[in-house]
Parts: C-alpha cells; structure tokens; sequence
C-alpha cells in the first residue's frame, strides 16, 4: 500500500505547504480518527492524501483568521491601548482581545504602588501633585520605519504631560511636562532614521506670554505650538509656533517632514466661530530647517523657561500650510511612504498629500493644493485611517458608524478623472468609531491581518450597568477581500486609541536587574547609609525620619517587626531576593494609605507619617507561596 493511502499526522502537515507552525490548526490523532469516522458512518470513500491536505490548509486558513486563542497558546500581536481618562496604558493580546496589564502613567494606582512609592514620585515630577491624567495617543519607537521593541510613548491631554514607557519592564521611566501650551494632544515618533523626536501639539490656544498680567481677551496674542522632544533625554528640543491650533500629527519616512492637522484656522472661541471657514489647513514643518534654525539662535523664550521657541506662522521658511476641507482631524501617514491621509471630519472626504511634493512645496515650485492627489468621499465623519499591505485604506466614520475600506491607488486615479470605484467595502460598527488601527500599520511592516476599531458607545450591545456604560473595541478580520467582524470587547474610560505590534518586535524581561535605573536612588540611599540592600534588615534613625531597611523571600520579610514614634517619617524599603518569575511580593501598612509592589530581584520604598500609636501590621498584598497570609510584621508605635 502507498504510504500516502494513509497519510500520518507529519505526512498531513508537511503537504499543507504555507502553513506556519504558530498559526496552524493541527490535526491531532483524534481529529483524524473523528473525520474518518464521521466519513465511514455517512457511507464515504476513503479520503485521499489530496483531499486530507485541502483540508488541512483549509482549517488552517482558518485558523488563521479565527480570533480565538485557546489555552496554553499565545497571541500574536501586542496590543497597546491609551486608557483616556484612567490616565493609564493597557496591554492586550491580539487577536484574543484578552487584557494582560495596566501600566499606570499619568494616574494613581493603588495595586502597584504607582504615585505612593518613592520611586513612582520621582518619576512623575512636577506632575506628582496630580492625580488625574488624560492618556490619548501611544505610539513605539522605530528604526528605519520599523518598531524596535525599546520605548512606547504617551501624551496626557489634561495636564499637557508626555510619558515614556520602557518595554522591557513595561513600566513608565520618564514624565515631563510640555511648557507654553495647554493640552498637549497629537502625538507621534520621528520614524526615520530611528526616533530621536517625539512630536506633540499643543491644542488650545493661549498667549505666548501666559503670565495673566496682559489683557486675558485679546485672542490676537493667542497661538498653538508645535513641540519637539528628545527621545532620549526626554527634555523639549525645540517648539514651532504656528498659525490656527494643532490637533493630530504624524510624520513621514525619509527623516525630513512632519505634519499637523488644525481645526481653528479662525482661532475661534466659540463653536461658531471655529467652524465658519470653508477649509482650514495642515501644517508641515522641515525638520532640517528648523533644526538649523534652533543652532543660527533664531530663537525665543516666553514664560521664563529656557526652551527655544521658533516662528513657523505664515511666511516662515520653516513651514507650509495646506489648505483642506473645514476642521480635519486625524493625520494618518501611509506605510510605503507616499501619502499623508488627512480625515475629514465636516467633510466626507479623506485629503491624500503627496510627500514626494513637498521638497517642491517648500521650494516654492508648486502651490499648496497641488500636493493634494486624491480626495476620496467616503461617507460622515471620517475621522482616522489605517492601512494594510494590500493598497488598501480603512477610514472610521463617526457619523456613519461604519469603516469604510477604499483603495488608494484608484482614489489617485479617480481624482485625475479616470473612472474607477474606489470603494471596496463599507461595515457597520457599533457605534461612533474613533480610531482604527491595522497591525503593523503605522510601521514599513503592514501586514494586513487584524484591524481594530474604538467605538464610543456600545449600546444594546452588552448586558447593561447602569448609565455609565462601557465603549466597545471591535477586531475586524482584513485578511480577505472582505472585513469582518469577529469580536466585541467592553471596555472602560476610554481607549482613545491604541497600536498592535509583533511580539516578535518586543524582548521582556523576566526578574528585575538589580542595578536597574529604576531604583537606583534608592540603592544610593542605602548606600550612604550603610546598608547592602541583598542582605542587611536594619532601622536607621536620624531625628524624626526613620528608615526601614528589609529583603523579602516568600513567605517571610527580613523584619517581622520595628519601633517608631509617633509623628515620625517613615521610609520602608523592601528588596525581594527572589529570583522566579511571577514571585511578586507586596508591602501593604495597614490603615496608613500605603502599599507598593515589589517584582523579583526589584527594590521599592514608601515614605509616609507614622501617625496612629499602637500595633500596625503590615503584609504582603501580593500572592507570592501557599504561606503568603503569614507574611506580615508588625509596626510598633509608641505615642508622643
């Protein structure tokens, strides 16, 4: 008998050419034996290796475009989603739309200690004080067009902050507040030749010099900037003042322009009066000439801080503005490079730029309007787009609640005449859609598999709770010729918006490094003071302030016990010595407000007043052994 009469589960696999081994629904022996057998009850021939491989690759396709996830395996994509008025960033997993982590950024989170530690504090800067925060647009750092896995960034609208996130530890590392704006609102990386600028708008407009002591009313002193921050040292580089405000912005992938879309070209202060122009515009900014400019000094300073603050108003050679139709709002940059895709918003229309014009713009060769190539009308309210690697682009309609898939190349066509249908395919959504995002589709790396939509409102679509009711994340399947929609998600306050990234693009760590940046002041502390952090338990007393030093291994803290007088400070600094993953321990002070986590191999602190005399247990609020309720000491306090 020919060995392929019955072909084995290898045989089976290996003939399904093109399957990957991750994406792949495998046959297994009882699925093999449950079709044969399903075939001899229905009174079938036998099936032929030819016919056996067809289904193979048939249950691997789809697979390939099934949402599920089942135990034991792992999403392909990372998911990184803004938390609105949470002032958080989630991490999901795609396509399984399961919430892995919260990283806290911009608000106070009790679970992990985040704006209570010492070392949460310090990274919040003079923004610790707040206790709100208003995430909207995260985006990863890139080489050459492509993510590299090493920051993702982070804009608070409502105190006009940025955040840095470290992926390696998934934790934010630097915050720092934006000066002379108010609402630091779009926010995108440099993506070429590797991201040593992160760009930010200011969104509202205020006077240059915002000091109260001029006339408040006079909006002819009012403008928006424009802000170029460094990467690396998270420090403002350099800022644009422009004309009308600044909503989203992006940039290209030859390292030379960024764009910005403005909604208020009439610098209104009322809602009529913002939207009486016919069009508004975009401003680009050159970066080279702007850079040039920062070194030549022609520069100024405005509300007592140092950071060099350029003129690109009309006129200006650092600039351009291209007219659009009236309040755009997203700006969307296309993955092979060639287009800026402004959206609409009170128009039905999507303006594609040219950005291979834009050298002829700025040489003043061409005008304005002829970078524009294509201007497709899609439908009410476009207000983002994405991209796949197919030519294709999928813009959400607000209004609509729909996307609405078009192709970019015969939109080009169209606009110079030629009679071809762009649209491909509108699908309901559910409802007002903000965001989308492809996978891979801010990147050179579009790969056309996933897209997700951020709706706003989710009603008759869950089970209700209340008036306040979730938003909803929709994953449509791209992979085909047709969108489709696989999967509703609740979620809370608010995913404005999101990116998915490869997880092959992203290398975490698995226990703390212990000369991490993250601690290293308080490693310093200890070290003025005496104490080897990996080993000693000690109390330093040094007037009212009281320092506590111990290590932590499941199930025990280094100090079941220490003394301390009432109205002292006190400062616990917990180092965990374990070195196994998943071992996080917890330091929770019992009617004090105080708690942190401490991840293996990490060191935390806290400082708090020692105000309540008497015995105060403390514990770990972490599940760390199976003898975890038994970790805990006490605090002895002695009354004035």
């Amino acid at each position: 008998m020919d060995k392929t009469d019955n072909p084995t589960e290898v045989q089976v696999e290996e003939q399904a050419e093109g399957q990957t081994k991750e994406s792949k629904m495998a046959l297994s022996r009882r699925g093999f034996l449950g079709a044969g057998a399903v075939a001899t009850a229905a009174g079938a021939i036998p099936m032929t290796a030819a016919m056996f491989t067809a289904s193979a690759k048939a249950q691997a396709k789809e697979a390939a475009s099934s949402p599920a996830v089942h135990p034991g395996e792992l999403d392909e994509y990372y998911g990184f989603w803004s938390g609105g008025q949470s002032g958080e960033v989630r991490i999901l997993g795609i396509p399984s739309m399961r919430e892995l982590m919260r990283i806290p950024v911009f608000n106070v989170d009790s679970a992990t200690g985040w704006g209570i530690t010492n070392e949460s504090k310090r990274i919040r800067g003079d923004g610790d004080h707040f206790l709100t925060g208003d995430s909207h647009h995260p985006h990863m750092s890139m080489q050459d067009g492509h993510y590299d896995g090493k920051y993702v960034f982070i804009n608070d609208k409502a105190n006009s902050r940025v955040a840095r996130i470290r992926c390696d530890v998934m934790k934010t590392d630097k915050i720092i507040t934006i000066p002379n704006v108010q609402a630091v609102h779009g926010l995108r990386v440099q993506k070429v030749p590797y991201t040593k600028y992160v760009i930010c708008n200011g969104e509202f407009e205020i006077p240059l010099n915002n000091d109260g002591k001029a006339s408040l009313e006079d909006v002819s002193t009012y403008r928006s900037i424009f802000s170029v921050v460094d990467a690396e040292k998270m420090e403002v580089a350099f800022q644009v003042v422009v004309d009308g405000n600044l909503d989203n912005t992006d940039a290209d992938y030859d390292g030379k322009y960024f764009a910005s879309t403005c909604y208020n070209s009439e610098m209104g202060m009322t809602l009529g009066e913002m939207v009486s122009s016919e069009r508004d515009h975009v401003v680009v900014f050159n970066l080279a000439r702007c850079e040039a400019a920062v070194k030549a000094g022609k520069f100024k300073n405005y509300n007592g801080n140092n950071v060099p603050v350029l003129d690109g108003r009309k006129g200006s050679k650092l600039t351009r503005y291209i007219p659009v139709p009236k309040s755009p709002h997203g700006i969307n940059t296309s993955p092979g490079g060639e287009y800026f895709a402004i959206n609409g918003k009170l128009s039905p229309t999507v303006s594609l730029i040219a950005i291979d014009k834009l050298d002829d713009l700025f040489a003043d060769k061409i005008k304005p309007r002829e970078t524009i190539v294509a201007e497709p009308e899609l439908g009410l309210g476009p207000l983002h787009t994405a991209f796949d690697n197919k030519g294709n682009a999928y813009t959400t309609l607000f209004l609509d609640s729909q996307i609405a898939k078009w192709n970019v190349k015969d939109a080009v066509a169209a606009y110079k005449g030629e009679k071809v249908n762009y649209m491909r395919q509108k699908l309901d959504v559910h409802y007002q859609p903000g965001h989308n995002h492809t996978t891979m589709g801010e990147t050179r790396d579009a790969d056309g598999k996933w897209l997700v939509v951020l709706c706003k409102f989710s009603k008759d679509r869950f089970l209700p709770v209340g008036p306040l009711r979730p938003e909803n994340d929709q994953l449509i399947d791209i992979s085909g010729d047709e969108m489709k929609l696989v999967h509703d998600g609740p979620a809370f306050a608010e995913p404005h918006d999101c990116i998915m990234v490869h997880r092959s693009k992203i290398k975490t760590k698995k226990i703390w490094d212990r000369d991490d940046a993250m601690f290293a002041e308080t490693v310093a502390m200890a070290k003025r003071d005496g104490v080897t952090l990996e080993s000693d338990n000690k109390v330093i007393r040094d007037g009212n302030k009281v320092r506590v030093y111990m290590t932590s291994v499941a199930p025990m803290y280094g100090l079941s016990e220490f003394k301390v007088t009432e109205g002292n400070e006190v400062t616990v600094v917990v180092t965990n010595l374990d070195t196994i993953e998943d071992v996080t321990h917890g330091f929770c002070m019992t009617n004090h407000g105080v708690q942190m986590e401490i991840g293996p191999q990490a060191t935390s602190s806290m400082t708090f007043i020692a105000n309540k005399p008497g015995v105060q247990w403390y514990y770990c609020n972490w599940f760390c052994h199976a003898l975890h309720m038994e970790m805990r000491g006490r605090m002895l306090v002695k009354a004035k």
